[in-house]
């Protein structure tokens, strides 16, 4: 049987299941891919809220109870901030980390106290036991001395990886990585403060900083895929900017509110506040509404980008893995903020991506996390959606790639 055949003989695509069908279903339903055919990762992103949200009622201060809840919705993957520069420094100190804003869930909204080691491991080694990949990023968090200030230059910033590689290699725990991202939304400067010279990853000072770490880091560990996420509205004219042949697959964050340079959130007066409320304000009382005006207009702006995220991936002949996507941006349990339009946009962003078959791992949403409870507990909605898309297909031609590979 090919695979798209099968896919398509599958009782659960066979369901048609929208937001209502998935609620009414008393069992996630359950479809098991013949051991030939590669699928993709159900991926979700725990950032580095698995180390600073700690605290009581925080979501990760019982890791097996965390870990039990993802599994139990499908999930198999999860892509953590593995604080290299921290660990380059010293694993096992205790570093005062500065909020990366206080109005978000991710995260600590408040100064806090980390020690990345042996809790790095031991984390890892309890998603081993759970059968749960690992895919390695940062967002470079900011201590009290800036600890990534020592990242002057490519070489550098591989050094610093190299740090967290060696570890898991000593920690016999290397297999548990699918994949490394350098740097989260690079060169975003609230999550690249070492590198505020570099405006747009296109660049041929971006350019030379990727190839040139990752040269480094691939002569030591060849095995692993290496890659730098990338945020902003995908257009017809990303898909010939810059040369990323040092890539091993692409990460691009993908959601309906950056069509049309953030069409939506210039209507709704949503800025991207950190530390003010204003934004949510307006989200709260026109974000729904606005969507609900026009909903196939703005799933029209999301599929867009998604089917040319797919040509930019058969362009470069690169899988595709998206960990953050599909809505808006932020969100949180909050008064006047409802779930439902948000579970309906990532259904749509996940089941169309599926679609493609240049997909190597799908997220369901930003918010696939304990600490966001209005998403997490509709468990058969992330067990159906995670379901769809481990069956979904991946195209053949990609099979030879480091990352088809790896997974």
């Amino acid at each position: 049987m090919k695979r798209r055949d099968f896919v398509k003989s599958s009782s659960l695509l066979g369901l048609g299941l929208t937001m209502t069908g998935i609620n009414e279903i008393s069992e996630p339903a359950k479809t098991v891919m013949p051991d030939s055919l590669k699928s993709p990762l159900a991926i979700t992103m725990w950032e580095f809220s698995w180390l600073e949200r700690r605290w009581p009622g925080a979501g990760y201060e019982d890791w097996e109870k965390a870990l039990t809840d993802l599994k139990s919705r499908g999930y198999n993957t999860i892509r953590i901030d593995a604080f290299p520069h921290l660990i380059h420094r010293d694993p096992e100190r205790e570093y005062l980390l500065k909020p990366a804003w206080s109005v978000q869930d991710w995260g600590s909204p408040a100064i806090n106290r980390v020690k990345v080691q042996p809790y790095f491991t031991d984390f890892i080694k309890r998603c081993r036991e759970y059968e749960i990949k690992i895919g390695l990023s940062t967002w470079w968090r900011e201590d009290e001395d800036k600890s990534y200030n020592f990242i002057t230059s490519p070489e550098k910033l591989a050094e610093a990886w190299l740090s967290v590689l060696d570890l898991l290699k000593d920690q016999k725990l290397l297999d548990q990585i699918v994949y490394v991202d350098l740097s989260n939304e690079w060169p975003l400067s609230v999550w690249t403060p070492f590198k505020p010279d570099i405006s747009d990853w296109s660049t041929p000072e971006s350019i030379r900083w990727m190839r040139e770490s990752i040269k480094i880091l691939r002569s030591k560990y060849p095995q692993v895929p290496y890659t730098f996420s990338f945020t902003g509205e995908i257009t017809e004219q990303t898909l010939s900017k810059g040369d990323l042949s040092m890539l091993d697959f692409l990460e691009p964050h993908i959601w309906m509110v950056s069509m049309n340079d953030q069409e939506f959130y210039k209507k709704v007066g949503y800025h991207y506040e950190r530390f003010s409320y204003e934004g949510y304000d307006n989200l709260a009382l026109k974000g729904e509404k606005l969507y609900r005006e026009n909903e196939a207009y703005w799933k029209a702006g999301l599929l867009k980008q998604i089917k040319l995220a797919a040509e930019w991936s058969r362009k470069l002949n690169m899988p595709l893995i998206t960990t953050e996507c599909w809505g808006v941006v932020d969100y949180k349990d909050w008064p006047l903020l409802k779930w439902d339009w948000i579970k309906e946009l990532c259904e749509y962003g996940a089941t169309e991506a599926a679609k493609t078959g240049r997909w190597a791992g799908i997220g369901t949403s930003n918010f696939c996390g304990p600490q966001f409870e209005g998403m997490w507990r509709d468990k058969l909605w992330h067990a159906n959606l995670t379901d769809k898309i481990k069956i979904s297909p991946i195209d053949s031609e990609l099979n030879n790639s480091l990352l088809l590979k790896r997974i």
